[in-house]
């Protein structure tokens, strides 16, 4: 079993936090997922006839983050928020990167709702998964670079689990251990707002769009939500 725990250091000074886990057990990454095809389609195809544009710094959802990040010393315009990253990218490129299926699925409910998301293969976490502070003693290596381990600063906000780091600046960056491929069969998904009065409605409209692309892919999907009053949930 492994539990997903908001720590009370991080619920405290970030009260407004809300995010939605979304476990799929049984995914199958291989083979074609028309719906995120589309997805992914009708995000560029908006962009091009700019009838829609993904949050920048100056929007609310983004805003927070910057705020959050400029909280525990990191500057958000050189370490970007995911959702900030990202959309930036697609705003520049006018297309999103095609990873495969799973990520790009939520990829693409991250841009069209301006919420980061990230995943975690669950094969390859080591026990429970917290939302803390870094105590600077930890190890990350990045994403696509295995040779690599850095340490985040105290205080810097992560998921980690009993091995070491799997997201440093709360969204900016993944770990390659836990990384997500076509093979991975137990995925925990995760999307976040710190501005749950605000946004929490548009937070759980976009869990439910990623459980629907996920769903024809998976034998089992389950939505929990985390917040300050309820900080733990089961992933499986």
């Amino acid at each position: 079993m492994t539990t997903v725990h908001l720590t009370p250091a991080v619920a405290e000074a970030f009260p407004g936090t809300l995010i939605a886990v979304v476990t799929a057990t049984g995914l199958r990454g291989h083979g074609p997922w028309p719906a995120t095809v589309a997805a992914l389609a009708d995000l560029e195809r908006e962009l091009a006839e700019d009838t829609w544009r993904p949050a920048d710094e100056t929007d609310p959802r983004v805003e927070a983050w910057h705020a959050a990040y400029r909280s525990f010393g990191t500057n958000p315009r050189r370490i970007r928020p995911s959702v900030d990253a990202l959309g930036r990218r697609l705003a520049k490129k006018g297309a999103l990167p095609r990873i495969n299926p799973a990520v790009d699925s939520y990829n693409a409910v991250s841009v069209r709702h301006g919420l980061p998301a990230g995943a975690f293969d669950l094969d390859q976490v080591s026990g429970d998964i917290e939302i803390r502070p870094s105590d600077g003693t930890e190890s990350f290596t990045p994403l696509g670079e295995p040779g690599t381990v850095e340490q985040p600063r105290p205080g810097e906000i992560i998921y980690a689990d009993a091995t070491g780091v799997l997201t440093r600046h709360w969204n900016h960056r993944d770990a390659h251990r836990t990384r997500v491929t076509e093979d991975s069969a137990a995925v925990a998904f995760v999307l976040e707002t710190l501005r749950a009065a605000d946004d929490g409605h548009l937070l759980k409209t976009a869990a439910h769009e990623l459980r629907d692309l996920l769903t024809p892919h998976a034998e089992e999907i389950a939505v929990h939500h985390l917040t300050p009053e309820h900080p733990s949930a089961a992933c499986r």
